[in-house]
């Protein structure tokens, strides 16, 4: 899982990172720049962020991570979307932004505490690539944008709120999105209701690449696929991550034709071995990943990424 570990690259371009302690020398230009603080002291991203405005040519940035800003605590002076938002014009170039970067080893996914997120948007309106990771106290109300093509959410829960912020926003050019569900157990209160807007197919016309993952509920969401006008236009379908079964994966196969689909994402699933012989025959020309396969008695179905 690539949520234990920090990402090497980001945006097809490698990592460059701005720690406390250290700071590459390398071009701004050409690199994916990380920045995080090793500090637990309340204030110590703020100082970092300004060492990095100082040291960085910013305005040759074209794609920023975020990484650890210090404790999780909801409107302390670590959080930095102000920070970011004060700095936007010093990022010109900025396309892509991953906003929480954060590894098991800094903090549980489901213990990154947030806030609202809508600065960052707002600020950065040419962004075409908005990553964040975790969800305690995120809040996000419905926006606009003309350049965002991908929408990623990586959640041990995600709020229903969220999920109904990206169904009423207005996206045109989004091509991807990713909605790490969760559980109820820390937050993950969708219901397939709640997705409607994006299953029905008229929301986002531009969108491609679909991923309703992690998810506590895969077996309804594979129901509501089933049926559902968005799957058509898709190349790329995941409920990797999940609790799929075989009553999941028996509406998928008995719903609408999914050949289409370049690629079909299922790992980290509970489909018995009969359903994934069916499911391989019935889709010979699809990149079908079922790996991780989780034992399909098991009494406690669970996801891949919770607390």
């Amino acid at each position: 899982m690539t949520i234990s570990r920090h990402i090497t690259e980001y945006a097809g371009l490698p990592i460059a990172e701005f720690t406390s302690g250290s700071a590459p020398d390398v071009p701004a230009a050409g690199h994916a720049w990380r920045v995080r603080s090793e500090s637990y002291k309340e204030g110590a991203f703020a100082e970092l962020w300004a060492r990095f405005l100082d040291t960085v040519d910013t305005a040759e940035i074209t794609a920023l991570v975020v990484g650890y800003w210090g404790p999780s605590e909801r409107g302390n002076a670590n959080y930095p979307v102000a920070l970011l938002a004060d700095a936007a014009a010093r990022f010109p170039k900025l396309r892509s932004l991953f906003f929480g970067e954060i590894v098991l080893e800094e903090s549980e996914v489901s213990w990154i505490e947030h806030g609202d997120i809508g600065p960052l948007l707002a600020a950065f309106p040419a962004l075409e690539r908005f990553d964040v990771r975790g969800s305690e106290g995120l809040t996000l109300d419905p926006f606009k944008s003309d350049a965002l093509k991908t929408l990623r959410f990586e959640t041990g829960g995600l709020p229903a709120g969220i999920v109904r912020t990206v169904g009423a926003s207005d996206l045109p050019a989004l091509e991807h999105l990713d909605l790490w569900l969760g559980t109820g157990e820390y937050g993950g209160d969708a219901t397939v209701q709640d997705l409607a807007p994006v299953l029905g197919g008229e929301r986002f016309p531009a969108l491609r690449r679909l991923g309703l993952e992690n998810a506590e509920i895969a077996d309804e969401i594979a129901a509501a696929l089933a049926g559902a006008p968005v799957v058509a236009r898709l190349e790329s379908l995941s409920l990797a991550l999940g609790a799929l079964g075989d009553t999941g994966m028996e509406a998928l196969l008995s719903g609408q034709p999914l050949t289409h689909l370049r690629r079909l994402d299922l790992h980290h699933h509970f489909v018995t071995d009969p359903m994934i012989e069916r499911a391989r025959a019935a889709l010979p020309g699809v990149d079908l990943d079922l790996s991780e396969r989780e034992d399909p008695d098991e009494d406690w179905r669970f996801v891949a990424v919770s607390e």
